[in-house]
């Protein structure tokens, strides 16, 4: 079997604490790339140990992004990973194992382990996470969406591995996250639809905690469980003041 060079494609922005690690799991990569979103801390200077492949693009969505990014691989296959995320060990020599040059798919779906503050989140919507990573660069492109954006391949196949993810340090990022995300998805609602923000507002926030906590066995997770069910629902929540909002001020226009 022929060995068919892979490319990875890292995004980041003021990622100090993860890149390292990141990167340090993708070393057998034939080649890697790193587009940085002009960060302020130690996160170029600790990329440029595993890579001199490393741009500088204004950030316009993640989706944005990646889509400029990918064309400037070197090779035919991409894996992209984002920067708190780890590819271990068992899930690289999988990769490695491929027959890429003789396969008929044009991407993989890699399931992704999820875990919150030290442990491995098995419920709670957080379990059965599947995302497509590995693709050829000249196909795979993400849908225009300013977040939870996917690659989209013709045909794709899955691995057995899976990726790391360790996406919530501590409180303080994962509201300063909810903020960030909860303006993109009110932003991309609002331009596509009309949706009843007010309604959304009241009916939204309890349903999300319930089908979080009971329907998705959450509960199953102890208290890390009951937090992601109540996090998930201050998100809606947020989202739905800011649908509400943007729609007012595209009335007052």
């Amino acid at each position: 079997m022929a060995h068919v060079p892979i490319s990875v494609v890292i995004p980041c922005f003021n990622e100090e604490d993860n890149i390292g690690e990141c990167l340090e799991s993708v070393a057998w990569a034939d080649e890697i790339l790193v587009v940085d979103s002009f960060s302020t801390d130690r996160t170029l200077e600790i990329a440029g140990r595993y890579t001199n492949r490393i741009f500088q693009r204004e950030y316009q969505s993640h989706a944005d992004q990646l889509n400029w990014a990918i064309p400037q691989a070197s090779h035919e296959w991409v894996l992209v990973v984002d920067s708190d995320e780890r590819v271990p060990g068992s899930l690289a020599k999988e990769i490695r194992g491929l027959d890429l040059a003789n396969n008929k798919v044009d991407g993989y779906w890699i399931r992704r382990s999820n875990h919150l503050f030290g442990k491995k989140i098995r419920f709670s919507g957080w379990g059965r996470d599947r995302v497509l990573r590995l693709f050829r660069r000249d196909i795979g492109r993400k849908e225009d969406k300013r977040v939870h954006a996917e690659f989209q391949v013709p045909k794709s196949g899955c691995l057995k591995g899976a990726i790391l993810h360790y996406p919530i340090p501590n409180i303080e990022t994962w509201v300063v996250k909810i903020n960030r995300y909860t303006t993109w998805k009110a932003m991309d609602k609002v331009e596509k639809s009309s949706p009843r923000a007010l309604l959304h507002l009241f009916f939204r926030p309890p349903i999300r905690f319930f089908k979080d906590s009971v329907l998705r066995l959450g509960i199953l997770d102890g208290w890390r469980g009951i937090l992601i069910a109540a996090m998930s629902a201050f998100a809606e929540m947020v989202m739905s003041a800011k649908m509400f909002e943007f729609q007012q001020k595209n009335k007052r226009k």
